[in-house]
């Protein structure tokens, strides 16, 4: 007779439960800060050059680019869209985790192009938001959107432009993770 009143009610467990408080335990994370979001693009960079300089000196470069990789995108807890600057073809879209790695490093036969992007050496490695400002930062909650540049300089200072939209979602141990992560070569008409 209860479940009858209560379903005849239009109540269900699900808006119960909505409706009571959440405990300290179940709130959702703070809401991102630019701090925050500029912190997550400088260590995206530095740990470029890393993986690249770790390869340059005999070490794994795969197993600290796992790593990189772990600690970066949401692979572990959720979706990712990554679309890497070089990739093409059938791989253009890497939503795992041993696509992102292959990009990286190369020497996947599931990914036969990649040759490791990281692995150039790049010796630097350095972003902006639409203009070195943080005008090209969005924060919604506990998601942040950035678009902007990011450059990368090879050993005989041949410095390459990409163009690179980043979408981080703070997680339940208020890490920032990458969830969308795009990049390309500028767009030039002449060639």
């Amino acid at each position: 007779m209860k479940s009858k009143l209560i379903h005849s009610l239009g109540i269900t467990a699900f808006s119960i439960a909505a409706a009571l408080p959440l405990s300290a335990s179940d709130k959702a994370p703070a809401a991102i800060t630019k701090a925050e979001v500029n912190a997550a693009q400088q260590a995206w960079c530095d740990a470029l050059v890393a993986i690249g300089k770790t390869h340059d000196e005999g070490g794994d470069a795969k197993a600290l680019a796992s790593k990189v990789i772990d600690q970066a995108y949401d692979y572990d807890k959720g979706k990712v869209f990554f679309k890497p600057t070089l990739a093409y073809g059938k791989n253009t879209f890497r939503p795992t985790k041993e696509g992102a790695l292959a990009y990286f490093v190369g020497g996947d036969p599931n990914f036969p192009e990649d040759k490791g992007f990281a692995l150039k050496p790049w010796v630097k490695a350095r972003y902006d938001n639409l203009g070195d400002g943080d005008d090209g930062i969005q924060i919604h909650g506990d998601i942040a959107i950035t678009m902007g540049n990011v450059w990368v300089t090879a050993k005989d200072g041949t410095e390459v432009m990409v163009d690179k939209t980043f979408v981080f979602r703070k997680d339940d141990e208020g890490k920032l993770r990458l969830i969308v992560h795009k990049s390309s070569l500028p767009f030039s008409p002449d060639k």
